[in-house]
């Protein structure tokens, strides 16, 4: 963490979320690597408790109103407990919340962002399809109208706490005659509407325990009131998701890998070979130099956006493109990091008895949801292009 940069109360912020993330049983964790736990519903509990969920929502919806700096802060801390903890921290405090905030009636806010904040409900999101990830705007999921109330059919896969979410965000074509960024629309789909079901039925490699499931509706009915934006306008509401997804996953994930780099100092520093600590040997050394300018060179990067976004004088292409820099570099540096740390610990590091091992299978993940990151290079190339073109 960059303490030199944070305020007094930005550092207050970073040692609550430290404290929360300290309280965090370690059996839970192992819980939910071996799926014994599939949604572990105190953590949000405590989250709430604690005031530690929606750091940029109003405060009067229960958040704290702070800043995306603030929001990049928590999200690091959150992540050096779990990445699985810190998906479902992000997904429904800093995504779904934050798009009814934006788009949703206050009778929605008060419904649904309230009793969340607090640790009460939680909220998914539904994005992937079986069709496709990538391609968002060729959802397939369609909502009919049947007078003041919209049919949802379709299937989403891959849906972090969708074992326990009381609310699904889901995204459907409204108007198939249109151009598909203006006939999707974002719905608010209670869990208990009838011909919702859910199934917990994924192998992940790494990131269990977070409910991740396969999301059916069937004709599924819920009230025009439901849709954020309006109907027809979920594309909106999906760019400005973006931001928070992909930003927030950056932050996170440098969290999340910043304990193996912590293992591995620690544990090449008292570890000898041939008469002397194995740090000695630039070997061993220079790796841990390269991930300590790895994970400070993203770091730079992603509180740099979040100061862009902050400021409100950047656009919107170069924030869509920094955003999109910064998940993509942050993922693929803490993935070295990763490799490079487990290297240096050596066979001990391949088992169990340090959580190298899960940190690998977990960080894999952040190069592939939210946007791969190829999708991220295709958005930054075309942003700069545009950027370029302008000047």
């Amino acid at each position: 963490m960059f303490d030199f940069v944070l305020t007094k109360e930005q550092q207050k912020l970073r040692d609550e979320a430290r404290a929360f993330t300290s309280w965090v049983p370690k059996q839970m964790i192992l819980d939910m690597d071996a799926e014994k736990i599939q949604f572990p519903q105190e953590y949000l509990k405590e989250a709430g408790r604690r005031n530690l969920l929606g750091i940029r929502i109003p405060q009067k919806y229960g958040g704290r109103g702070l800043s995306w700096v603030d929001n990049a802060i928590a999200a690091e801390e959150i992540g050096v407990a779990s990445y699985s903890l810190a998906c479902l921290w992000g997904v429904g405090a800093d995504i779904v919340c934050d798009a009814i905030v934006q788009f949703g009636s206050e009778e929605l806010k008060e419904e649904i962002v309230v009793p969340l904040l607090k640790g009460e409900l939680y909220a998914a999101e539904g994005l992937t399809e079986p069709r496709g990830g990538s391609d968002f705007f060729g959802t397939t999921t369609k909502a009919v109208q049947s007078g003041e109330e919209w049919v949802l059919d379709g299937h989403k896969r891959f849906i972090v706490g969708a074992e326990g979410a009381d609310w699904f965000l889901i995204y459907a074509v409204t108007n198939p005659s249109a151009p598909p960024h203006q006939g999707i629309t974002a719905f608010m789909v209670p869990r208990e509407a009838k011909g919702l079901e859910t199934e917990y039925i994924y192998g992940l490699m790494g990131v269990r325990g977070g409910g991740a499931g396969r999301l059916s509706l069937t004709n599924v009915h819920v009230p025009e009131r439901f849709a954020l934006n309006g109907i027809n306008g979920g594309a909106a509401v999906f760019q400005a998701m973006m931001i928070p997804e992909r930003l927030g996953t950056a932050a996170m994930t440098i969290g999340s890998v910043r304990p193996a780099l912590e293992i591995a100092t620690r544990y090449t520093s008292r570890r000898k070979a041939f008469g002397q600590p194995i740090k000695n040997f630039q070997a061993v050394g220079f790796k841990i130099a390269d991930c300590a300018a790895l994970l400070d060179t993203a770091r730079s990067l992603v509180y740099s956006t979040c100061l862009a976004i902050d400021s409100e004088r950047t656009s919107p292409g170069r924030i869509r493109r920094m955003v999109s820099q910064s998940k993509k570099y942050t993922s693929e540096a803490a993935w070295e990091v990763i490799n490079q740390c487990m290297q240096v610990v050596g066979g001990i590091g391949y088992t169990d008895i340090y959580p190298l091992e899960r940190i690998l299978r977990d960080i894999r993940l952040s190069m592939i949801w939210v946007g791969t990151n190829e999708i991220m290079q295709l958005i930054i190339q075309t942003e700069w292009y545009k950027e370029y073109e302008k000047s």
